[in-house]
């Protein structure tokens, strides 16, 4: 995929995300606002009710100590005044706010502003707070006598019981949120994953028409020299191109068995035969086939096996694979004259094996996806260095069949120590 397109659909998407997001927060704050003033209203109606209740209830008790006179009139300044108690508020405030759904603690009390005194309170501590945030209803309107009274009402968790309230949309909402944060991210991240796998592709398929053609071309030419009828053949002669033959193809067959057992690997089908192996003489053979190769470079392998008991239960042709790549791995990667230590040592349940080399090592960053399908390190100027990526991630593979583990340890100019441990059955 084009890298502007990408782009381009990465802003586009990031836009529409916000917009959402916005319009998503900007419905949440109109409906907590309607809730509030829904609220309020409530309350407004609440107090117009607990003050009529009051009134009521002091013209009673007027009544009951001077009947003549409290029918006549009624003014609160006179010697038969007995105010509403503590108690008896809190119980017609609560049955008032209970009838309409409020279920939120709640203070109150009922303030002399001209006096500034609070003939009712139910908290002392609360009085600063119920003059300056609480809602206010004056009590006695008709009472031309005597200072005006005011009844206050404060919800200190009104916040708290809105949002109770708005539990079921915020939740809603905050799912919505999540679900298309989500999407975006994942869209994000396998547009660029397939864009990264499409590249891996390409110089997959640019490696393997490499890797391939050489033993092709080779065989070709060998083909041509024994079929040209101009040439003089020798028994020696025709011997040692047969034998080029026979080494090109094992190479190409081994290249094939590699992608093969990667695919293989891929469908989740890989058959592991268990049986009793020893790691020491696999690691022998092993160095015996490749010393060649890190020789042509003025290198060397020193083995170090220290391991009591080497044997343990696995697949021979696959433990042979994995030590095979590690160390055509560690000769690859040292350019000049390769210094390769093989070591095994045990512990109570199975065999580490580790392979050192002191080549280019490997960075920080890349550490991370070095057992990855078709990942390989950048190499630099070191153009020599072939392969197809899969090496690695067959290694993985392996190891974690056989229940083990592996590890890297690597610092760029100083080499590579890759670590294996497998047990000595599952």
């Amino acid at each position: 995929m084009n890298r502007k397109i990408i782009i381009f659909t990465i802003i586009v998407m990031t836009i529409a995300l916000i917009g959402l997001m916005g319009i998503q927060i900007y419905w949440i704050q109109n409906a907590t606002e309607v809730k509030e003033a829904t609220f309020q209203r409530t309350v407004t109606d609440v107090l117009g009710k607990v003050v009529s209740k009051i009134e009521k209830l002091e013209k009673r008790k007027a009544s009951e100590a001077n009947p003549y006179e409290g029918m006549l009139n009624f003014n609160r300044h006179l010697l038969y005044e007995r105010f509403i108690t503590e108690s008896q508020l809190d119980s017609i405030i609560f049955l008032e706010l209970n009838n309409r759904g409020i279920d939120t603690r709640f203070e109150f009390g009922i303030y002399n502003p001209e006096k500034d005194l609070f003939l009712v309170e139910k908290d002392p501590w609360m009085r600063k707070t119920l003059i300056e945030r609480g809602s206010a209803a004056k009590l006695f309107v008709s009472d031309m006598f005597t200072s005006p009274e005011y009844l206050l009402l404060y919800f200190p968790n009104e916040k708290q019981f809105l949002l109770t309230e708005l539990w079921g949309m915020l939740l809603i909402s905050i799912i919505l949120i999540i679900v298309v944060v989500y999407s975006f991210t994942y869209t994000i991240t396998t547009i660029f994953r397939q864009k990264k796998l499409s590249e891996m592709k390409n110089d997959f398929i640019n490696n393997m028409t490499h890797e391939f053609k050489t033993p092709i071309s080779t065989i070709s030419l060998a083909c041509e020299a024994l079929s040209d009828q101009t040439i003089k053949r020798s028994p020696e002669f025709t011997e040692n191109y047969i034998s080029i033959i026979l080494e090109e193809n094992k190479r190409l067959a081994t290249m094939a068995e590699k992608i093969l057992q990667t695919a293989v690997i891929e469908k989740g089908q890989l058959k592991i035969k268990r049986e009793s192996i020893n790691l020491h003489e696999i690691i022998t053979d092993v160095i015996k086939n490749i010393r060649i190769q890190v020789e042509i470079k003025d290198g060397i392998i020193r083995k170090q096996c220290k391991a009591i008991n080497p044997v343990l239960l696995g697949d021979k042709v696959h433990i042979t694979n994995l030590v095979y790549n590690l160390l055509d791995n560690a000769n690859k990667y040292s350019p000049r004259k390769p210094v390769i230590i093989v070591r095994t040592e045990n512990t109570s349940n199975g065999i580490f094996l580790t392979i050192e080399d002191h080549g280019i090592g490997i960075k920080k960053s890349e550490q991370k996806k070095i057992f990855d399908k078709l990942y390989r390190v950048p190499t630099g100027n070191i153009q020599e260095v072939r392969g197809f990526g899969l090496g690695l991630s067959y290694v993985k593979a392996i190891v974690e069949e056989h229940r083990g583990r592996i590890s890297l340890d690597s610092e760029v100019g100083k080499g590579s120590t890759f670590k294996v441990f497998l047990p000595f059955t599952e």
